[in-house]
């Protein structure tokens, strides 16, 4: 299932093979959703759960496939091209790694990185009596914990977590469009995820006030496995294209409270030619006329 290298036959196929060609802005980041072999009912409701989330950025595949991402990642990389995915959450369970979810995300068609997470404790949408938000809804994303900014795996599984449910890209940002938060916290080797409805309530002035109200899932996490880009990798796939690049001003700088200076280059200017204001005080007096004269007349007898 290549398709960059397949040759179209018709017009519906050659608009196919456009939408999946290399931009400069790209279309927004699709997930997948996979369930295992061995998936129990507590999984498959997680994969459900975070599908509703994603909406209608992902693809839920509803019947069951037998893969290990860590071991063999060909299944992965088929699922992406099919789907045109770059995320993916892959959920399982066995005795040995009980209620398993595998996070990760790829480039070019190749797993870049993966996180393998297990759920120790889980509360469904279902289960939380609330009103939900619409669908397609861009979230708020809130990260709590020192470990997200010391430890190299949990900093790129917040990076990773990012990515998974940033959204699309938005230019402006209106204060009814913020609905509702997801939460990350790291403590004590855990990591626990909420989902909270922000309720806008009046405060007698232009600022509302703020209510949270949980919605739905609730997670608690522990981070199990690692499968981590190189370096050269991870910096290869955050490159931007030059054409996107904010060309330098040249002469323009900022100070720390970001105030614009510009410097300007003009021509040396003679200032005894500069026209000032005529005033009394100013004025040459007749001596001072007569000994300007006489030096004027001397500089014209040393060039001679």
């Amino acid at each position: 299932c290549d398709f960059p290298n397949r040759k179209p036959k018709t017009k519906r196929a050659k608009r196919f093979l456009e939408k999946r060609e290399p931009k400069l802005s790209e279309n927004i980041k699709n997930a997948m959703l996979i369930k295992g072999g061995n998936a129990n009912s507590l999984v498959t409701q997680v994969l459900r759960d975070v599908y509703a989330l994603k909406k209608p950025y992902g693809v839920l595949y509803k019947k069951k496939n037998i893969t290990r991402p860590f071991e063999d990642q060909t299944s992965l990389e088929f699922f992406s091209k099919k789907s045109d995915c770059s995320l993916f959450m892959f959920g399982s369970h066995n005795k040995k790694r009980p209620n398993n979810l595998v996070i990760g995300r790829m480039y070019d068609y190749h797993v870049l990185d993966m996180i393998e997470l297990g759920v120790e404790k889980f509360v469904s949408l279902n289960d939380i009596k609330n009103s939900k938000c619409p669908e397609g809804t861009k979230p708020m994303l809130i990260f709590a914990g020192d470990d997200f900014d010391v430890t190299e795996d949990y900093r790129r599984l917040k990076n990773l977590l990012i990515d998974f449910f940033r959204g699309p890209t938005v230019s402006n940002i209106r204060l009814a469009g913020l609905e509702y938060v997801l939460h990350f916290t790291a403590l004590n080797g855990k990591i626990y995820f909420r989902s909270y409805k922000l309720l806008l309530k009046k405060s007698g002035c232009k600022t509302p006030r703020i209510e949270l109200e949980e919605m739905g899932p609730s997670l608690d996490l522990v981070l199990r496995r690692t499968h981590l880009a190189s370096d050269d990798l991870y910096k290869l796939s955050m490159k931007m294209p030059k054409a996107l690049k904010p060309k330098k001003k040249k002469n323009v700088s900022h100070d720390t409270f970001g105030t614009a200076y510009g410097r300007i280059h003009m021509q040396k200017q003679d200032l005894s030619k500069l026209q000032t204001r005529k005033m009394k005080g100013l004025k040459k007096r007749p001596a001072e006329r007569i000994t300007e004269d006489q030096e004027k007349k001397s500089k014209r007898i040393k060039k001679n």
